[in-house]
């Protein structure tokens, strides 16, 4: 389109991209609030149902209360810190993992299921939080430091692998791969969906084997990686929970009425499965926010403005600690809480100076989709 006097026209276009800058803030503003409000609901509801179980089940809820604590303090800090310091927070967050897991070998004391997939309780989720943030610090830095903070997650998937957590090595070596892919990602709502539905896949596998729905010959295979004790474990809490679906049997009493579990010196509390437990402590409703709860963050991660290998990195990162804690304990620990949600905090951070918006040529190189 052309003046009279034979100049393109420009005004037309700049207004449009005034425009849009102009409402972008706005529309940020109302994506933050919407996901927001879905974790105070999410959240306040996982705390609300935990009380009243207790109270009809004469239970414990202290465990799940300070386990909301604990994501809320998490992502509160995680928008803080990745609001200020995009790059340096992730990258000291994973630093710190490595030495928690380094200082504290043991972070999950009682009786352990070790072999023959190692330690898959704490450890394992504390150094796959690690490696998914510095993998996350990668995506955000300049393309000069970027090899070393992935060189990093690979010191953390190795330093998995000399502290015996096979299921740690498993778990970091998924993250890493799924952050390079997610530089090749375009749209980040199939990405999220993918994630949704790998969760989804892995604790309906955790599901079938404690209801011996798997043919004898992979129900056995499955029971000599998994140990018979973690099995049994499953299949008591899916008995409890077949008795009482409405309430379950109460938060923090599956040591106590749980056959196998009682039977354990020293007994064990946990069934090593998050769904599991929460279904025979808290019954079906339990159950559907802890799936809420995953949701929320998977969905305050596709509402974020922060670059999508950095969105999908996160993502991925907590759906390999979901796997975990399908078949393991790891939810059970405060630590793993805290990084779950200073993780997501950091994911969904708005950096105090703005980054290119997704689509231009500058975010692309910034995303590893161009040469810079």
């Amino acid at each position: 389109m052309r003046t009279g006097r034979g100049r393109p026209v420009s005004g037309v276009r700049v207004g449009s991209t005034a425009r849009v800058s102009g409402a972008g803030p706005e529309a940020d503003g109302e994506r933050r609030n919407v996901s927001d409000a879905a974790g105070v609901v999410v959240l306040g509801a996982c705390a609300t149902w935990a009380v009243i179980t207790a109270a009809a089940r004469d239970g414990r809820p202290e465990g799940m209360l300070l386990a909301v604590l604990a994501v809320a303090a998490g992502h509160a800090a995680g928008r803080i810190f990745g609001a200020l310091l995009p790059v340096a927070a992730p990258c000291t967050g994973a630093l710190a993992g490595l030495v928690l897991v380094v200082a504290v070998p043991d972070l999950a004391p009682g009786p352990q299921v070790l072999s023959p997939l190692g330690h898959a309780g704490a450890t394992a989720a504390v150094l796959t939080l690690s490696a998914g943030a510095a993998c996350c610090a990668a995506w955000a830095a300049a393309p000069a430091p970027r090899l070393a903070l992935r060189l990093l997650a690979v010191g953390i998937t190795i330093a998995a692998g000399a502290l015996g957590s096979v299921a740690g090595v498993v778990a970091c070596a998924a993250v890493l791969l799924g952050s390079l892919a997610a530089g090749r990602m375009h749209h980040r709502g199939l990405g999220v969906a993918g994630l949704a539905v790998a969760a989804a896949l892995v604790a309906g596998a955790t599901w079938a084997v404690a209801a011996a729905a798997f043919p004898r010959g992979l129900t056995a295979a499955l029971e000599g990686q998994l140990t018979s004790h973690r099995v049994g474990l499953w299949h008591d809490a899916l008995h409890l929970a077949r008795q009482e679906p409405a309430l379950g049997v109460g938060p923090g009493r599956f040591g106590t009425v749980g056959p196998l579990a009682a039977q354990t010196l020293p007994p064990d509390a946990k069934p090593h499965s998050a769904p599991l437990q929460l279904a025979a402590e808290e019954g079906v409703l339990g159950v559907a926010l802890l799936v809420a709860a995953f949701g929320w963050m998977l969905y305050a991660l596709w509402r974020s403005r922060r670059p999508t290998p950095v969105v999908l990195t996160a993502g991925a990162t907590l759906t390999a600690l979901a796997a975990l804690a399908s078949f393991g304990n790891a939810l059970s620990f405060t630590a793993v809480s805290v990084g779950a949600g200073l993780l997501t905090g950091l994911a969904t951070a708005r950096p105090l100076h703005d980054e290119a918006p997704e689509g231009t040529p500058r975010a692309r190189a910034r995303d590893g989709r161009l040469t810079p």
